[in-house]
């Protein structure tokens, strides 16, 4: 099930593990992020898996196939009709399971994502595409990293839960974001936090291809990675919010 506070073994814990679960490894992450070491095997272990399947994941919605690497995103050069349709089935499927389970958020969520896939594979044309892509390692490697932390609030009466696993998916998380984040926040006021240049193996990185290819100014470049991270964190407040509500109705009753 999607949610499913009452489904937790014992509901005063998971009261208090949803009370402090977000904002302690929030703390954690953003101690590690502070010290040069700590911060190398963030970036290293946490980010950068989750960046690029940002970029594979974008890659995917707008009708091209792709597979991510811990440094690089391998992306077809033209858009095929087997990823779109593994894609479709895929969605269409959870969509389907969610409705006969009637788990009708779950449902919309399916059908969101259809519909999202079928605007970006054949309205979006293909050099905005490859915009889209490019800018979707840090933009949808938020978005993502959103998923892992919400993740802790669902499912609570599956093997994800009792094996805890949504403990390793809070931390990958709330690592990623911070680290994410950090970088174009601090962008604002130090233009030198932007990440220009070369990546591993000569590679030219993703804010250097967003001006020079795309045509982006610095300025565009922090504010639309700022703007996106922001509504991230209100997206991550509310789950927060929700999930605590849950959590609290369930060991009262």
């Amino acid at each position: 099930m999607l949610d499913g506070a009452t489904e937790a073994e014992d509901p005063e814990l998971e009261w208090k593990l949803c009370a402090g679960a977000i904002p302690a490894m929030f703390c954690l992450a953003l101690l590690f992020h502070a010290f040069e070491l700590g911060h190398f095997a963030q970036r290293t272990f946490f980010t950068m898996p989750v960046h690029e399947l940002g970029h594979a994941v974008t890659a995917w919605f707008c009708g091209y196939a792709a597979m991510p690497t811990l440094w690089h995103t391998n992306v077809a050069e033209s858009r095929g009709l087997g990823m779109p349709l593994a894609l479709l089935g895929a969605l269409a499927f959870l969509a389907f399971r969610a409705w006969r389970a009637e788990n009708y958020p779950l449902a919309a969520l399916g059908g969101a994502l259809i519909l999202l896939q079928g605007i970006g594979t054949l309205l979006v044309k293909a050099e905005k595409a490859r915009m889209l892509i490019t800018f979707g390692g840090d933009g949808a490697g938020m978005v993502l990293a959103v998923a892992l932390i919400a993740g802790f609030y669902f499912g609570k009466g599956t093997q994800m839960v009792r094996g805890g696993l949504r403990w390793g998916f809070l931390a990958i998380g709330t690592a990623a974001f911070v680290d994410i984040y950090a970088t174009w926040w601090g962008a604002r006021r130090d233009s030198g936090m932007i990440p220009y240049g070369e990546q591993e193996g000569g590679l030219l990185s993703d804010a250097t291809r967003l001006v020079d290819e795309f045509g982006w100014s610095d300025g565009q470049l922090v504010q639309r990675y700022v703007a996106l991270g922001a509504g991230c964190l209100v997206a991550i407040a509310a789950v927060y919010a929700w999930g605590l509500w849950r959590a609290r109705q369930a060991a009262t009753d």
